[in-house]
């Protein structure tokens, strides 16, 4: 798939979005109050659908603390179909920021009486499409928490209502807002590494208690606390009917009807930063491994998985880890035909080591080196402050990780998940946006490019011509290629 550089990715989109804008013509007052954001004195409403565990500790509270820096907004909703939840999150706003928000059970209500602004999306995965899409029609701002879908074909709508909205969206990957990555992918489009040819990267845990478990079930969840029918979402047809089970609605993030285990809970959050840091999208081709090695606890997903994604740029993903063994990862890292970008793990790090290969190949001589970058003490602050400012500046495509990015992760990580289920290997039509298990040709396609003596594909951006792209024929090759009629190629 050809990739657009980040201006003419931009240009694509105002135009696209200006020609949405000008067919809305019955928005209404909240879109109204958010297209004039950036200029008003007035302050940004905010209301928050499902803040649980990630919602009401990060959502919530990185935005009341913004509050108490001076931002103009107000935190004026929260819908919550859990009680005792909803009332905690909506004490602790009134108690930071002096407003007693309103407090409901379905969002839409919400979204129709609060003249909202934004919106906060912290439910499992099931709901973030439908949540989305309803309020980027509704003409509001958004923030959902990752992974941004639960499958590729929602990613793919929410991407185009996203476009078609000119709203502004961010996806819940708190790394993103790291400067580090903007900083590595200006390196290796000039060059630094030559050819970039993979990635690795990984999330690994370990725990006594199995993953997810560790969300503590509470007596007082109960169907009389709970709206469990619109926690399911039945009635959408978000997930199937079954009984209520205080398990399945805290530590849904182990069965396969709302989520999809580590590959889109934690898998998303270092693919994400690596398709940010090398410009990749869409792969071409993503296959998945697995199993349920140790932790029978019940659970839906793999606690040992891999994700293997093949880009259409010539270059491959490899996203790998075990919910059972923490103190032995692997680097996060990305490779080139002339050098190596090592970040260790995790996203709190203040450099990166380049490990130049020898000389012998390279021909040029470069010295292994620390590369410094500037720390983000709190991502999570961070990314909350590049929202509100995208916002604030009606600019969607100041996020630092906006749907398009967003979806081009739920493509590795989903389908990875997939693959593991059913044994298949996914293709992605990038242009189409569509998803296949038949094989277009993908082995044939670049044996044929060997055989043609092409060009090596890049990542987006590439600057640096043929630098660390091509190979040196010796001497001796010109006894190389087939006899034709008994006579010998290297005759003449």
């Amino acid at each position: 798939m050809n990739q657009q550089s980040p201006d003419a990715s931009r240009r694509n989109f105002i135009k696209q979005s200006a020609g949405a804008a000008a067919a809305a013509t019955t928005i209404g007052l909240s879109a109204q109050r958010a297209n004039a954001a950036a200029g008003a004195n007035e302050r940004m409403r905010i209301g928050f659908i499902g803040p649980g565990g990630r919602g009401f500790g990060a959502h919530v509270k990185s935005l009341c603390e913004l509050h108490g820096e001076g931002r103009k907004i107000e935190l004026v909703a929260v819908a919550e179909v859990y009680k005792t939840q909803r009332d905690r999150v909506a004490d602790y706003i009134k108690e930071k920021t002096g407003t007693d928000p309103g407090r409901y059970v379905d969002y839409n209500d919400m979204i129709e009486k609060e003249n909202l602004d934004a919106v906060c999306i912290g439910t499992p995965d099931h709901w973030h499409h439908k949540q989305t899409v309803d309020s980027l029609k509704a003409g509001l701002n958004v923030y959902c928490e990752k992974p941004m879908t639960k499958t590729v074909e929602e990613a793919f709508s929410v991407e185009k209502h996203w476009k078609e909205s000119g709203k502004v969206m961010q996806v819940g990957v708190q790394s993103t807002s790291l400067p580090v990555w903007d900083e590595v992918r200006a390196l290796l489009q000039d060059g630094k590494l030559g050819k970039v040819l993979g990635f690795q990267t990984e999330y690994f845990r370990n725990s006594d208690v199995g993953q997810w478990r560790y969300y503590k079930l509470e007596k007082d969840m109960s169907p009389a606390t709970i709206d469990w029918n619109r926690w399911l979402g039945v009635n959408e047809g978000l997930a199937p009917d079954q009984p209520f089970d205080r398990e399945v609605y805290k530590q849904w993030r182990r069965f396969w009807s709302f989520g999809s285990g580590m590959f889109t809970d934690l898998f998303v959050h270092r693919t994400t930063s690596m398709l940010k840091a090398t410009g990749l999208r869409l792969p071409g081709r993503v296959t998945g491994a697995g199993g349920i090695f140790l932790e029978y606890d019940g659970r839906d997903v793999p606690d040992v998985a891999t994700v293997v994604a093949d880009f259409n740029e010539g270059v491959q993903g490899l996203v790998t880890a075990t919910m059972c063994n923490q103190e032995s990862r692997i680097n996060q890292l990305i490779r080139g035909h002339f050098g190596t970008f090592t970040f260790g793990n995790g996203e709190q790090f203040d450099g990166f080591d380049f490990i130049p290969e020898r000389s012998p190949v390279t021909h040029v001589r470069q010295q292994a080196e620390r590369i410094k970058t500037t720390p983000v003490k709190n991502t999570t602050l961070a990314h909350f402050t590049n929202w509100l400012d995208a916002c604030e500046a009606a600019d969607p495509m100041k996020c630092n990780n906006p749907p398009d990015l967003g979806a081009s992760a739920i493509a590795v990580v989903n389908l990875g998940a997939q693959s593991y289920r059913n044994g298949k290997v996914y293709f992605v039509d990038g242009d189409k946006r569509e998803v296949s298990t038949e094989d277009p040709g993908w082995a044939s396609r670049w044996e044929k490019l060997s055989s043609t003596r092409g060009k090596p594909n890049h990542i987006p951006g590439w600057k640096a011509g043929d630098y660390g792209s091509e190979l040196i024929d010796p001497e001796y090759m010109k006894f190389a290629g087939p006899w034709t009629n008994g006579e010998d190629p290297a005759k003449g």
